[in-house]
């Protein structure tokens, strides 16, 4: 088993796109990530606690029968759990659940056979997830079966980036072609810039990766506060514009580690100048204009976890199966914008230590290690996929 990085950083100079914008600007001086949250919390093993967490995951949603998570949930989620399991692996340099995410892959690869299977769906955020899942595998294994997958489905992704409307953009919804939105934008960047990194003299997805998110920077989904809307609304000219629909904490972590990759494979900061900006911004973000993304920092040891807004643990539907998960991605991706600051301060890791440690209280059953959606509580009352693959998620990213 290899545990490595694939990729040349530092092979290439530094470069940026035209004038700095606003997210740029508003990094500068101190960051909340540097003033705040400064105490690690965590009075538990957080390697054992990760490994619970996945045996519950296993115990009560896997199927052994169909190799997925809760089948009758969004096939996404068992993408992102997926992901999770593999970097638990990847982090404790075990191969604990590697026949079962093998398995995984093998059966589920032949879903969507309309478009050729390999993870290639009606949608192409689904698409998304699993080819990252794939790039996770290759980084694991070494095996060039899983990288093969993944260019395939940057294929598939880029095939529905169109100029009209909105200047660019990739389509989320591939049969009618009616929307585009930040996720499936976001893990486009990811995805191709993923693939630079891990194929030697690659021109084209790092050409492919830079455009798009010079597209995203300019698309108006990046707010004046540095946060992210779900997607765009266009006019019949195809001039397009922020729908003011919800500031998901899933669209300003995918980005994180989108931004991440590109700077790995340019060495430009300003990737990383623009990751903290928005970072930043959900540790910082109070209510006052948005929904609330992270409770207040009370000074004395209290607030600081991160929250739904839009998904309110004490209101029973308060949050669908897709919303649920949404807070573990944004955790993890902030990990690897966390280990990727190249000062090596890891400005990040206490806040998500503080959020490690509120949901292993607040939100654990402890007889049978399942978690519930709110990591500052009210006290656990049941489980989802998706409230257990972010947990999950959040949990392995502190490993």
């Amino acid at each position: 088993m290899r545990l490595c990085w694939y990729g040349s950083l530092g092979q290439r100079g530094p470069r940026r796109f035209g004038s700095q914008n606003a997210i740029d600007a508003a990094a500068t001086g101190p960051s909340p990530s540097e003033t705040r949250y400064l105490q690690p919390r965590l009075d538990f093993d957080i390697r054992a606690a990760a490994r619970s967490a996945i045996e519950a995951m296993n115990k009560k949603f896997y199927s052994s029968a169909q190799a997925i998570w809760s089948p009758g949930d969004p096939w996404w989620l068992s993408g992102v759990a997926l992901t999770a399991v593999i970097d638990y692996m990847r982090k404790t340099g075990t191969g604990d659940y590697l026949g079962q995410v093998e398995n995984i892959i093998r059966v589920q690869r032949t879903q969507h056979p309309q478009n050729g299977g390999e993870f290639r769906a009606d949608s192409t955020d689904d698409t998304g997830w699993w080819g990252l899942a794939m790039i996770r595998m290759y980084d694991l294994t070494g095996n060039s079966t899983y990288l093969n997958i993944a260019t395939e489905d940057e294929t598939f992704m880029y095939k529905y980036w169109t100029s009209f409307p909105c200047g660019g953009g990739i389509y989320v919804d591939t049969k009618t072609k009616t929307y585009k939105n930040a996720i499936a934008n976001e893990l486009y960047i990811k995805l191709a810039a993923s693939l630079h990194n891990r194929i030697a003299n690659d021109t084209k997805y790092l050409s492919r990766a830079e455009t798009a998110w010079t597209w995203f920077q300019r698309s108006g989904m990046i707010k004046g506060d540095n946060l992210i809307n779900d997607g765009l609304a266009a006019s019949s000219n195809g001039a397009c514009y922020n729908n003011r629909l919800p500031v998901w904490t899933y669209n300003q972590g995918v980005i994180l580690g989108a931004l991440v990759e590109l700077y790995r494979a340019t060495s430009s900061e300003s990737y990383l100048t623009s990751a903290r900006a928005i970072a930043d911004a959900v540790l910082s973000n109070d209510g006052s204009t948005n929904p609330q993304l992270s409770s207040p920092y009370d000074g004395e040891g209290g607030g600081g976890v991160l929250t739904e807004a839009s998904c309110k643990p004490d209101e029973p539907d308060g949050c669908n199966h897709d919303q649920q998960v949404f807070k573990g991605v944004l955790a993890y991706n902030l990990a690897e914008l966390d280990a990727a600051v190249p000062d090596g301060s890891r400005p990040y890791r206490a806040y998500l230590e503080r959020n490690a440690q509120s949901a292993y209280v607040n939100a654990r059953e402890q007889a049978t290690d399942l978690y519930d959606v709110g990591w500052a509580g009210p006290p656990f009352r049941n489980s989802t996929i998706g409230k257990q693959a972010s947990a999950v998620g959040l949990l392995v990213a502190v490993v």
